[in-house]
C-alpha cells in the first residue's frame, strides 16, 4: 500500500547530483564537469577536490559553457554542464539545439533550481516551461527523478548513456524515500505502489506529494496506482497502457506547467492507444513568484489536496 513508503531521511536533489558526479567521475575517467559560475549551488566540491584537471569554470557565460561541452565530446570526453534549469534551457536554448542536439554530442545538461521550489529568487528563476523545451529536442534524454538517492543513481546513469541528456532536479530538503544505491534504468517508469481504480503519474518532487495524496485516497477507500516518470522521454509507454489498461483513469503531477509537460505526454499516449479522464496537475500557463517553496505549491495548486481533487475528479469521470 502506498502507506508502506517511508521517508528514510531528508535531502536536496541537487546533493544526490554531487554524489553522483563524484561517483561517475570515479568510474569513468572522461567524465568531466563544467559549471558557470555555480559551483557551491550544483554540490561539485568534492569532484573538484578529487578530480581538479578535470573540471572547467565557465564563469556567467552559459552559451559558451555548452560550445565548450559540445567540443569536448569530440575527443572523447563526457562533460556534465551545471548551473540552474532557467539557464541551463532558456537562455541557451539556441546552442543546445545546433551544437548539441543537432549533431547528437554526449553532453549532459544537467540542471537544479528548477521550478517552484526554487522558492524566494522568485519568477525569472523558476523556470516552468524545460521539459516541454528540451522533450521537444530530437534525440533529447529528458529525466526528471524523484528524491536525493534516484537523482545520485540517474547522474551515474547517464555516463554510460550514449547521446544528449537533460537531468533536471530541485534546490530544497525533500523526504528521500527510494532506495540507496539503486539501479537507475533510464526510460523504464518505476511503479511505486500497484492499484485498480486510479493511476497517478508524477516525476520530481511531485512524486512525493502523489505518495501523500495517495494515502488519503486509501483512506477513502481507492486502490491507488502510483507510478514515478522519472524518465520523461523516452516514455516508458508499455507502463502507461499498462496501468491505465486496468485502472481507467489517471492523475497526472509535476512541478511544470501543464502545458507540454508530463501530462502532454501520457494523454497523447492515451489519446492513441485507449482515451480514459484524465486530470493534470501542475501550473496553468503561469509564471511563478517569490515565496517559501511549500507554501508556492499550495498557491499554484501543486499539493497533496489538489492531487486529491484532482483524482477524484478522475474517478467521477469514470463513473458518469
Amino acid at each position: 500500500m502506498v502507506k508502506d513508503i517511508q521517508i528514510l531521511n531528508e535531502k536536496e536533489t541537487r546533493g544526490g547530483f554531487g554524489e553522483g558526479i563524484l561517483e561517475a567521475g570515479r568510474r569513468n575517467p572522461n567524465v568531466v564537469a563544467l559549471t558557470a559560475d555555480l559551483l557551491g549551488s550544483l554540490k561539485l566540491q568534492a569532484f573538484i577536490k578529487e578530480f581538479p584537471d578535470r573540471f572547467v569554470q565557465c564563469g556567467i557565460a552559459e552559451a559558451n559553457m555548452i560550445g565548450v561541452a559540445a567540443g569536448m565530446t569530440i575527443g572523447g570526453k563526457i562533460p556534465y554542464t551545471t548551473t540552474f534549469a532557467n539557464f541551463s534551457t532558456g537562455r541557451v536554448y539556441d546552442q543546445i539545439r545546433q551544437s548539441v542536439a543537432y549533431s547528437g554530442k554526449n553532453v549532459k545538461i544537467c540542471a537544479s533550481h528548477a521550478g517552484l521550489t526554487l522558492g524566494e529568487d522568485g519568477a525569472t528563476h523558476q523556470i516552468l516551461e524545460d521539459i516541454g523545451m528540451m522533450k521537444m529536442l530530437p534525440g533529447m534524454t529528458v529525466i526528471v527523478p524523484c528524491d536525493f538517492n534516484q537523482t545520485k543513481a540517474a547522474t551515474i546513469a547517464i555516463a554510460d548513456y550514449e547521446g544528449p541528456v537533460y537531468l533536471r532536479f530541485g534546490r530544497p530538503k525533500w523526504p528521500n524515500f527510494t532506495p540507496e544505491n539503486q539501479e537507475f534504468q533510464i526510460g523504464k517508469a518505476q511503479v511505486l505502489n500497484e492499484g485498480t481504480d486510479i493511476t497517478l503519474f508524477a516525476c520530481g518532487h511531485l512524486v512525493w506529494k502523489c505518495v501523500e495524496a495517495g494515502r488519503i485516497l486509501e483512506e477513502k477507500g481507492y486502490s491507488v496506482e502510483l507510478i514515478n516518470i522519472h524518465t520523461i522521454k523516452p516514455l516508458d509507454e508499455e507502463a502507461v497502457l499498462r496501468s491505465i489498461t486496468k485502472t481507467r483513469c489517471a492523475v497526472t503531477a509535476e512541478e511544470h506547467n501543464v502545458l507540454g509537460g508530463l501530462g502532454d505526454s501520457i494523454a497523447q499516449v492515451a489519446a492513441r492507444h485507449l482515451p480514459i479522464p484524465i486530470e493534470y496537475v501542475g501550473t496553468k500557463d503561469t509564471f511563478g513568484e517569490s515565496g517559501k517553496p511549500t507554501e508556492l505549491l499550495t498557491k499554484y495548486g501543486l499539493d497533496t489536496p489538489d492531487i486529491v481533487a484532482a483524482a477524484e475528479k478522475a474517478l467521477a469521470r469514470k463513473k458518469g
